[in-house]
């Protein structure tokens, strides 16, 4: 943000706790503050801001949701409605050749890894709703309101957030419907944002939350909901498929559910320390679903919906300090997802449950604007920890071996830790680079061909994002910067190829050459951007960084 922009005097509203992100942590902490209140017979002020243009508008999940946190924090869901809306009842495993598969649902999985008594559903609903009714216990919610800056009081404690700033012209000045925003300060702020958030990054910078943890890991997940025909359409049904289109070394899979009103919620897993620069999550997925195991479920069908957005994969290892001077990290802004159940929502609802306790507590005590140490204690005793625990070197073992060896030593050592409380054979291993430290040069790697979509199973970028119904005025700074703009021509392309352009799932990264195919140039369409805040991650030389646009900007995902 300008020098012009940071001059204006903002007004601020005060809180009791100021939640970043409506998503199932955010959400689920102001509920449980309320009811904590209500309990107590006091009252406490709780505000949740959100991005997107609605409460559930960026929220992107497969989603088979496992539905501990919820019983924990409303037992009484299902009488309330919440949109739970399909009961799993089968679940299914392939390993998928070029155009054949093995069947492996008959192997012993452990109990933990099925998904009997989980939930097929669309998680920005469950959202919405949850948005809803904590208004009704008397939560402010303030969708369209992106928070873009951290409020520091004189000690340098977190005091707040700055959000709602509208109006900023491309040169970064005022323009003539500009607003400043305003400061938004409480005892505590939760930082619920989800992957890679902008202030998450930010913080844990500013306060070494990350000193003696392994680099976080990711995966892209690319998400397509379709509509099919009863004749292909089986309610409760799961899928998972590892292998082909992805070679053994390159870490990912994929899912497909079947729910609500003959929904199939298909998607594709990256893991971001693939070593290939030629390859592309989009194009890898894209062709995936031309293979006759997958192509039979969507037969007859209609895509109504895209999207894609990273997804926290180290776990244990990579997780940071979850407190700081006047807040706390929740949820995927932590890293919580447990990543051979491919399920964090339970998680991030569980964190704001113990995020919301270890607030309560303190702010009934006259307490404020300190660290909340209480949360990370309440953290080593609950069951998020001891999930993590147990499958700490599901994704290093898989990461070192490849797909299969990986699965069989990683599905075997979770099995051990799970039967001796955490106890591995092998300790706890490393994950080694970050995602971006992974990249090969393109020297090594043939480039990868892919077929030209069919149009009727297969697509291509554009028209996908047009079904997010991705939208940010283009009258604003762009909210993907480059640290040094030489970067992409000087060093990524002739190193990697450039590999932005085939990285970012909704093509907003491009390199144009002139008439002569000479002179290349480094293009940023970030009207297109759907937040997955790839580019952010897996930029070898970390040279993108991901801000938020202004409050409602961004995609739109209905029933995803």
């Amino acid at each position: 943000m300008s020098d012009d922009t940071q001059a204006f005097e903002r007004e601020a509203m005060e809180y009791d706790v100021v939640i970043v992100g409506a998503g199932p942590s955010g959400l689920s902490a102001a509920i449980r503050l309320k009811q904590l209140a209500a309990e107590a017979g006091t009252e406490i002020s709780v505000a949740v801001l959100e991005k997107g243009s609605e409460v559930g508008a960026h929220i992107l999940s497969g989603a088979v949701i496992d539905p501990s946190g919820i019983n924990e924090l409303l037992p009484d869901w299902k009488a309330l409605g919440l949109p739970l809306e399909t009961a799993v009842s089968r679940d299914k495993f392939l390993m998928l050749g070029p155009q054949g598969e093995l069947d492996i649902s008959w192997l012993p999985f452990p109990k933990w890894m099925l998904n009997h008594g989980n939930y097929i559903a669309s998680l920005g609903n469950v959202c919405r709703w949850m948005a809803t009714y904590a208004e009704g216990l008397g939560v402010e919610i303030y969708p369209g309101m992106a928070a873009s800056e951290v409020v520091y009081d004189e000690a340098g404690a977190v005091k707040g957030v700055v959000a709602g700033v509208f109006g900023v012209g491309k040169d970064g000045k005022p323009g003539p419907d500009f607003q400043p925003g305003i400061e938004l300060h409480a005892k505590y702020t939760f930082i619920g944002e989800g992957v890679r958030g902008s202030l998450a990054k930010q913080l844990q910078a500013r306060f070494n939350l990350t000193h003696g943890r392994d680099p976080q890991k990711f995966g892209i997940g690319i998400k397509e909901l379709w509509q099919v025909p009863d004749g292909v359409f089986e309610p409760g049904l799961t899928q998972h498929s590892f292998g082909w289109p992805l070679d053994n070394d390159t870490g990912g899979g994929s899912f497909m559910y079947h729910f609500g009103d003959n929904y199939v919620s298909i998607g594709f897993v990256v893991h971001l320390n693939y070593k290939n620069p030629w390859l592309s999550p989009f194009d890898e997925f894209q062709r995936f679903k031309t293979h006759p195991s997958i192509q039979k479920y969507l037969e007859g069908g209609k895509r109504i919906s895209y999207g894609a957005r990273a997804i926290t994969e180290g776990g244990e290892q990579s997780l940071p300090q979850l407190y700081f001077p006047g807040g706390v990290l929740l949820g995927c802004s932590a890293g919580m997802v447990n990543v051979p159940r491919i399920k964090g929502s339970h998680n991030a609802v569980k964190s704001g449950i113990l995020a919301a306790d270890a607030a309560f507590e303190a702010i009934q005590t006259g307490r404020g604007g300190d660290e909340l140490t209480g949360y990370e204690a309440r953290y080593k005793t609950s069951s998020i920890a001891k999930e993590l625990h147990s499958v700490r070197n599901f994704k290093p073992l898989w990461s070192r071996f490849g797909t299969i060896p990986g699965l069989v030593m990683g599905g075997v050592d979770a099995m051990i830790a799970n039967i001796f409380g955490g106890w591995s054979p092998l300790g706890t291993l490393s994950h080694g680079k970050s995602d971006s430290a992974s990249t090969g040069l393109a020297k090594d790697y043939k480039e990868i061909e892919y077929p030209k979509p069919d149009g009727v199973f297969s697509f291509d970028k554009l028209s996908s994002v047009f079904l997010s119904a991705t939208n940010h005025d283009e009258n604003q700074p762009a909210h993907l910067t480059l640290k040094d703009p030489t970067v992409p021509i000087s060093v990524n392309l002739p190193k990697y190829g450039e590999p932005a352009r085939l990285f970012c799932p909704a093509g907003v990264y491009e390199v144009l050459y002139d008439e002569q195919g000479q002179n290349p140039r480094f293009q940023i369409n970030f009207q297109n951007c759907v937040h997955c805040k790839t580019c952010d991650i897996k930029d070898p030389s970390q040279n993108i960084t991901w801000t938020t646009p202004q409050g409602g900007d961004g995609p739109n995902y209905p029933n995803m």
